[in-house]
């Protein structure tokens, strides 16, 4: 096995591990050009999962402010919430099937 394939593959796998540490690393260490564009695009779909965690935390703040019946207002929250668990798991399963899409070409 090709060491730049795993090394792009692992950048995708490290959300098992070290999500932002190691496509850093890969990112800077590395020399290849597909490494390193791997270790971006894997880094950019780890840090997606961070981004939406923080987004219904303002909904939450901004839901009562704007709306004044309290159910619409913990409706949207809830909505919130699950529209990123959904995003967080979409995201956790392309880094599997990247990391794997790479595995497996030639």
């Amino acid at each position: 096995m090709q060491t730049n394939k795993l090394l792009s593959s692992l950048c995708y796998f490290s959300i098992f591990f070290a999500p932002f540490l190691f496509p850093i690393i890969v990112y800077f260490i590395a020399d290849e050009h597909e490494v390193k564009r791997h270790a971006k695009k894997s880094l950019l779909s780890h840090i997606i999962p961070v981004v939406t965690i923080i987004a219904p935390f303002f909904l939450f703040l901004f839901a009562g402010m704007f709306s004044s019946p309290e159910a619409f207002a913990f409706g949207i929250v809830i909505f919130g919430f699950i529209l990123v668990g959904i995003v967080n798991l979409v995201a956790f399963i392309y880094n599997i099937v990247m990391g794997i899409k790479i595995l497996k070409t030639v």
